[in-house]
């Protein structure tokens, strides 16, 4: 008796794991909401990022105009894009797109996915100096924000250049969650060095496991999200582009009466004792030199060859802080001198924030930007949307 009692249960789970695996995709899109697309612009969930439905959805509509970056993305005030556009009953609606850690290689994976559908679209990104550490993205931060759906689809990506996709390929086998999954490592390491019998026979069990992630991105398209604590206000309506920065210089101030180096004061009182201890600390740092480097640049190729019409965004520093812990100016201004020339050579167009370091509630805190850089950019974003 107790082995039927055994095997019911496993006998059921592969019953309903059949179902799950074998249930036609068509039948699964028609169970996403209406306004599934419109709840996930400001989800900021990474099972949207590591999918692939939700992106391929915007990007086919004009309205929406995606945001790519990182952690900047859910610090929200009032004078965040989500907000702003919104409040302005704007004819287009930012969609956000990252999270803390995602740096070039993550964005890299992304726009490669989905480089048929960028030819003409409008987007921003941001970059952030941190992102430019002298050894590049770690696997700390590699690891949750990587989509392995992303990452298989790659190799029978006709989209990408032939020499890019090699050198996204190499770039990504560095990294451990590729290293430890066998079949991918194995496949990119075919599809490298031209092993086609090999390529071939690694190909059909990819491909299933494609479609089974492919079915977990919809099954995970159907739940709804965790509601956000963004800011909705209408405080910033039908102001001009200087009453909002006044108005946002008010709102820094509010906010930074108790903190050094025009921190948020919530931010400043949790990380007090750190701050503290980083006086001096990041002598000799500098962001001059970093693998991110050409990580970028395979964004940039990527982006050029689709066609698509970015607006970056070149955050700053806390100038104050980062003096204070030692980090040089020159350190910070090699970043930026050499982060333009890139984004220069591919003939693209970028908001130049770098001469913002010392500028008051210009940052949010040591590396976000908020209230009166969210401004700048909110203009900057309304100019770059008309003008193309």
């Amino acid at each position: 008796m107790k082995k039927k009692y055994l095997f019911g249960p496993i006998i059921l789970a592969l019953v309903l794991f059949a179902g799950v695996v074998f249930v036609p995709v068509s039948w699964l899109v028609k169970l996403v909401p209406a306004d599934r697309l419109a709840e996930s612009a400001t989800s900021l969930e990474p099972n949207m990022f590591q999918g692939t439905y939700l992106q391929s959805e915007m990007l086919k509509r004009s309205t929406y105009v995606p945001i790519y970056g990182s952690s900047e993305l859910s610090r929200w005030d009032p004078f965040h894009p989500s907000n702003y556009f919104e409040t302005n009953d704007a004819t287009f609606t930012p969609y956000l797109i990252g999270k803390g850690g995602m740096t070039s290689i993550i964005h890299d994976v992304n726009f490669a996915t989905h480089a048929a559908q960028l030819k003409n679209k409008q987007m921003v990104i941001i970059v952030s100096p941190q992102w430019f550490v002298k050894h590049g993205t770690d696997e700390q931060h590699f690891a949750p924000n990587y989509s392995s759906l992303q990452a298989y689809q790659l190799p029978f990506n006709k989209e990408v250049n032939e020499q890019v996709k090699r050198k996204l390929m190499q770039r990504l086998m560095t990294y451990n969650a590729v290293k430890n999954d066998p079949i991918l490592y194995q496949l990119y390491d075919a599809y490298l060095n031209d092993k086609k019998v090999m390529f071939n026979t690694l190909s059909v069990p990819a491909k299933a496991y494609i479609s089974i992630l492919e079915k977990k991105d919809l099954y995970f398209t159907l739940l709804k999200d965790k509601p956000t604590n963004r800011h909705q206000s209408g405080e910033v309506k039908d102001k001009s582009w200087e009453e909002l920065k006044a108005q946002a210089d008010s709102y820094g101030e509010k906010r930074t009466q108790h903190s050094k180096f025009y921190i948020d004061d919530k931010v400043y009182n949790h990380k007090k004792h750190y701050i503290k201890s980083m006086e001096g600390k990041n002598k000799g740092h500098s962001y001059a030199e970093s693998p991110e480097y050409g990580d970028f640049q395979l964004m940039l190729d990527i982006l050029k060859e689709a066609k698509a019409k970015p607006l970056f965004v070149i955050i700053p520093v806390n100038g104050a802080y980062y003096d204070y812990t030692g980090f040089t100016e020159k350190g910070r201004q090699d970043y930026y001198t050499r982060i333009k020339k890139q984004i220069n050579d591919s003939d693209f167009t970028y908001a130049d924030y770098s001469d913002h370091e010392y500028d008051p509630y210009f940052m949010r805190d040591t590396i976000h930007i908020g209230w009166k850089g969210w401004v700048y950019l909110d203009e900057d974003m309304q100019k770059f949307l008309e003008k193309h």
